[in-house]
């Protein structure tokens, strides 16, 4: 018997410009992964936010999906310096897939801004270990729920200088 020294068990995956033909796929994403995270909101809220996001949220922000084997497993929003949305498919949670999306959205600015629901701990960890810190909490306006503003900038490199971003 021969055993191939490749590993087919390493997956590839790759975050690329949202295109238009990725709509479907990431609202479906974004509705599931939503109704799953933020189980203290009612589903029909976020069902009644879908073509806000279709018309309004997509096309405005800067969206990279991440996809593997031809699959978007999970995609980002960048609108200025604010994280607008990151979200990885139920399916695909807890495999690194979020924190390289965190990863490649510090790489594109030198400082971001987010909201992130009280209520949805894992997320508010996650951001924490990802740097963030919270600044602010408020009362989300559309669904009354408390809500963090979090932050988070570039570091410094050892001497001092700001770590070159592309913005």
């Amino acid at each position: 018997t021969v055993i191939d020294s490749q590993s087919p068990q390493q997956e590839m995956n790759m975050i690329r410009p949202y295109r238009p033909s990725d709509s479907a796929a990431v609202l479906d994403l974004w509705l599931e992964a939503s109704i799953k995270a933020h189980d203290f909101v009612p589903e029909a809220f976020w069902r009644e936010q879908l073509d806000a996001m279709r018309e309004h949220y997509l096309p405005q922000s800067e969206t990279l999906v991440l996809e593997e084997q031809g699959q978007v497993l999970g995609f980002l929003s960048l609108h200025e310096h604010r994280l607008a949305a990151l979200f990885v498919s139920p399916i695909a949670q807890g495999r690194g897939l979020g924190r390289q999306l965190l990863d490649e959205a510090k790489r594109r600015r030198s400082a971001l801004e987010l909201s992130v629901y009280s209520a949805n701990a894992r997320a508010v960890a996650f951001y924490q270990a990802g740097g963030f810190s919270t600044v602010a909490e408020s009362p989300d306006p559309h669904t009354g729920q408390p809500e963090l503003v979090m932050r988070w900038a570039c570091d410094s490199d050892s001497s001092g200088n700001s770590v070159p971003s592309s913005d």
